[in-house]
């Protein structure tokens, strides 16, 4: 996600680095790369214009141009900027019984499964969700919208035969006969904007006047996705965007762009194609990761979601005891493994930008989870158990090698010995961990 871009700022951050002293040359210099970036990222050239304008009148005042640390400062002025350019973050507003969602955008935007992950989304947080089909037109959208709904654990709705606005007004009734308090209606897309496309979801609109209307856009379609939302905002006034696709190529230009544009806020990133792969936006966490610094806050709120707070607390318990097994171990590797692939979670990690486009090998993962299972449970508690012979056999078990099984049991006690150590109050030496 905005691949393009924070390796374009975190080269020129680094070149500012080595300023004893900003000038003002070197100021027009760092703002002609920003501009650059920017543009290069698919951002509107208006508002790359705007902010680059904001950022030279911030860093040519005297407090930048005499501070012993021009790029943290350089940072900080870019940071700012990029945070009031996306928009604050903008929760989603919910009111009545059932509360209605209405989600809009063209076909091929992901906008089906965008109602699905809403719906997990907010079936989480306690809700009782209902997804409604109104898209009539397209192949086999009323079946995946159904079988969405049972992979999610909210309800499904769908009159056969009936028109769009009667399925949306039936659907709305229905959830509030069942105690449902959500309705999210999918609403039909074509290729393009067309006028009877337009009228009709002016009509569910004017009918059911829903709480939130959600354009889905595709993010790698760049300014096409601002566009698309200005030409949606002018009939329908949406209420806020989900992005989808940010997973893949986008260089992030319509992330940028759309706020400043249309006014409109995103609400939501689409970081990939599985239901819990829904982010809800948040600005100052994004212009972090833009610019390399990380984003702990949603870090630990995906740690939170894959750990259990007292399981975590056992463990740390465990280790403390020096009783951590290879059982303890299991259990915090799939909760790993629930928080995402192992790249996304590096890049919120602080000061881990430069491992962009290095490749984490996910396969390891898999590996290491079949010598466990292929352990007895005695020698997941014990494995100084684990001789020549059981080293083999868990090696074929696992359909891995006797040197792999090896390293697991070297970095399994590298790593209790280093924790121990840590719990003390101090770092060990490689030579006392050997």
């Amino acid at each position: 996600m905005f691949d393009v871009l924070s390796e374009k700022f975190q080269s020129l951050f680094h070149k500012l680095r080595g300023y004893g002293r900003l000038s003002e040359k070197n100021v027009e210099e760092a703002c002609a790369q920003v501009r650059r970036a920017l543009l290069e990222a698919d951002v509107h050239y208006k508002v790359a214009k705007d902010v680059v304008a904001r950022v030279q009148a911030k860093a040519q005042g005297q407090e930048v141009l005499t501070s012993l640390t021009p790029g943290q400062v350089f940072t900080k002025i870019v940071y700012d900027e990029l945070k009031e350019l996306l928009g604050g973050s903008s929760e989603i507003a919910l009111s009545g019984n059932p509360a209605v969602v209405m989600v809009v955008g063209l076909q091929g935007s992901g906008k089906t499964t965008a109602c699905a992950k809403l719906a997990r989304l907010f079936h989480k947080k306690g809700r009782k969700p209902v997804l409604v089909a109104a898209d009539v037109y397209r192949p086999a959208a009323v079946e995946q919208l159904r079988i969405l709904a049972g992979q999610t654990g909210a309800g499904f709705f769908y009159r056969e035969g009936a028109n769009p606005l009667a399925i949306a007004r039936a659907g709305r009734e229905e959830a509030a006969a069942r105690g449902d308090d959500l309705v999210i209606l999918d609403t039909a897309g074509r290729l393009h904007i067309d006028e009877p496309m337009m009228q009709e979801l002016v009509e569910i609109k004017d009918s059911l006047r829903p709480s939130e209307t959600l354009l889905v856009a595709d993010g790698m379609t760049g300014q096409d996705a601002v566009n698309l939302a200005k030409e949606f905002d002018s009939r329908l006034s949406v209420d806020g965007v989900i992005l989808t696709k940010m997973d893949g190529d986008a260089r992030g230009g319509a992330a940028l762009s759309i706020r400043a544009i249309t006014g409109k806020p995103i609400k939501f990133l689409g970081v990939g194609e599985k239901l819990e792969a829904l982010e809800p936006f948040h600005a100052e966490r994004m212009a972090s990761r833009i610019l390399g610094m990380g984003d702990v806050v949603s870090l630990v709120e995906k740690a939170q979601e894959a750990f259990d707070v007292k399981q975590a607390e056992t463990m740390e318990e465990k280790l403390r005891r020096k009783t951590f097994s290879f059982e303890d171990f299991l259990v915090q590797l799939r909760g790993l493994k629930k928080m995402g692939p192992l790249e996304e979670i590096l890049e919120l990690l602080p000061g881990m930008g430069q491992l962009k486009g290095m490749k984490m090998d996910e396969s390891e993962l898999v590996h290491i989870e079949a010598i466990i299972q292929s352990m007895s449970k005695v020698e997941r508690v014990n494995p100084r158990l684990i001789d020549g012979s059981r080293r083999r056999r868990i090696a074929k078990g696992s359909g891995t090698t006797v040197p792999q099984v090896n390293k697991l049991l070297r970095d399994f006690e590298m790593m209790k010995k280093m924790v121990q150590s840590m719990t003390k109050g101090r770092l060990p030496k490689m030579a006392e961990i050997r």
